[in-house]
């Protein structure tokens, strides 16, 4: 049975330069994302991080920093975690948009 895309922005493969700087409580790493999308992102981390976990993010990108609030979804078997995006600042959010458009979706 094919698994049906339930995400709402579509994901692309940011180039191996774009790093995230992450926190949760008294955990934080910096580490490389995996993909990326409007609505959250996949980061490769040996670290675990609760589920449910809220987590400050900080995305280092060719048109900027952005900022945002996030909370971990899920776990992956080869370490990384998925991140939903829950807060933004509308420039945060404008930056993070605008390196979207110039990236190309993944499939």
């Amino acid at each position: 049975m094919k698994h049906e895309e339930q995400r709402q922005h579509p994901r692309i493969k940011p180039p191996k330069s774009v790093v995230v700087a992450w926190q949760s409580g008294t955990q934080r790493d910096v580490c490389y994302v995996e993909n990326l999308a409007l609505g959250g992102l996949y980061v490769r981390t040996k670290k675990r991080v609760p589920l449910r976990s809220l987590v400050q993010i900080l995305l280092d990108m060719p048109v900027g920093q952005v900022r945002g609030r996030a909370v971990v979804r899920r776990h992956g078997e080869d370490h990384g975690m998925g991140i939903q995006i829950i807060a933004m600042d509308p420039s945060d959010r404008a930056r993070l948009r605008q390196q979207l458009r110039e990236l190309p979706t993944s499939t």
